[in-house]
């Protein structure tokens, strides 16, 4: 199994999870960041670190949040879609963005 960085992220973009990753599998887009499925080794350290409460071990994701599974997939694969290696501060209006919901829609690819 793997973790899934979940539709919380969209436009808060918070990097606190960066800093523990073992391996380096937060990928960075312009407005959030996912989880390249094949670098995670399922170690969960980044889950209570996320201030958007956005990681998930993918058997515990809610179900209205199964898209991002793949959508992690995808994106850790996009062409202009980098690796962060270490924190970063979040978007601007980032407290305002967190928790609610529909922000899907605002995800740029």
């Amino acid at each position: 199994m793997t973790h899934v960085v979940s539709e919380n992220c969209i436009l808060c973009k918070y990097t606190d999870c960066v800093d523990v990753c073992p391996v380096d599998c937060f990928i960075e887009g312009p407005n959030m960041l996912v989880i390249d499925p094949d670098e995670c080794i399922d170690c969960a350290v980044c889950i209570p670190e996320c201030p958007a409460n956005a990681i998930f071990a993918e058997e515990d994701l809610p179900g209205d949040q199964l898209a991002f599974i793949k959508i992690n997939a995808e994106l850790a694969r996009a062409n202009g879609w980098k690796a962060l290696t270490k924190s970063k501060p979040a978007l601007p209006g980032a407290d305002e963005q967190n928790g609610k919901p529909g922000k899907t829609q605002h995800l740029q690819r």
